[in-house]
């Protein structure tokens, strides 16, 4: 079998346990207050696009891989982009993250630019859950507005 078809077949089958398997408790446990990410209140736009974003998190009792993901938005726009996702280490104490990327923009979108906008962090584990990683949130700032300075 040529190795397109082999992984649109795996890809269909992975798909198709996600949605049939039952949800489990750990995997969509509340994030405990003690696990936090927050957003600094500044973030940085180059002069090609390239957005940087910071902050600090705290995580702990994972048994998957865990990072910190980021998304920033002008309210302008409506549109949020994703930009980039740092490891964490999930052991209780605070770290700082730093997320860069460069958002894909298009003619109906058009550019990030300096001025007001906000960003959403979140610590998100990939669990294993009867083999599969599935989701599980540890922390979440929703929609901290924050000033992107040109660098």
């Amino acid at each position: 079998m040529p190795l397109r078809p082999a992984l649109a077949t795996a890809a269909g089958a992975v798909l198709l346990l996600l949605v049939a398997a039952p949800s489990a408790p750990a995997a969509s446990a509340a994030p405990t207050p003690k696990e936090t990410v927050t957003v600094d209140d500044t973030g940085r736009i180059a002069a090609d696009g390239t957005v940087t974003l910071s902050g600090t998190y705290r995580c702990a009792d994972t048994t998957g891989p865990a990072f910190v993901s980021s998304t920033i938005g002008q309210r302008s726009s409506g549109l949020r982009h994703g930009i980039g996702g740092t490891l964490a280490v999930c052991d209780g104490k605070e770290h700082s993250w730093k997320n860069t990327g460069k958002p894909y923009t298009d003619s109906s979108s058009g550019p990030l630019e300096a001025g007001k906008a906000y960003v959403e962090a979140t610590i998100v584990e990939l669990h294993p859950v009867g083999g599969l990683p599935l989701p599980r949130f540890h922390a979440l700032q929703d929609k901290q507005d924050i000033t992107l300075t040109k660098i």
